[in-house]
């Protein structure tokens, strides 16, 4: 599996309308269920009225479009980092996952994902 780790700071906010989220932004996704709306994006694009916010995320995203029929895929990548006591905050698209770690343990949960058979570049890296 290749990884890519992402070079921007990110946050985890709640946040209590759409509109407040600039969706031209480089990265944003967006969580809404019946009990809030959860925003994640670049720090420096966190709306000013967010009601929570969590800063210090780092991701990585892993590269290529997933298949819908694969199996175990967050999983064994966050097994890797479980086993290294690394918390996470996984997000999902139509094409493939992030997984988020705080800043402080990003550079030891690459190591993990190596260490754990995958490749991680990082963004803008020759592969």
């Amino acid at each position: 599996m290749i990884l890519e780790r992402l070079p921007m700071p990110l946050t985890v906010c709640k946040v209590t309308s759409i509109r407040e989220i600039d969706l031209d932004a480089g990265f944003c996704f967006i969580g809404k269920t019946d009990e809030e709306l959860s925003l994640v994006c670049e720090t420096k694009d966190v709306p000013a009225s967010a009601a929570e916010r969590e800063d210090g995320w780092r991701a990585f995203r892993v590269r290529g479009v997933l298949d819908f029929s694969l199996v175990g895929i967050l999983a064994g990548l966050t097994r890797a980092l479980a086993e290294r006591g690394i918390g996470l905050f996984a997000v999902s698209t139509f094409n493939t996952d992030y997984l988020l770690v705080r800043d402080t343990d990003a550079d030891r949960a690459e190591q993990a994902l190596r260490e754990a058979g995958n490749e991680v570049v990082r963004r803008g890296e020759a592969e």
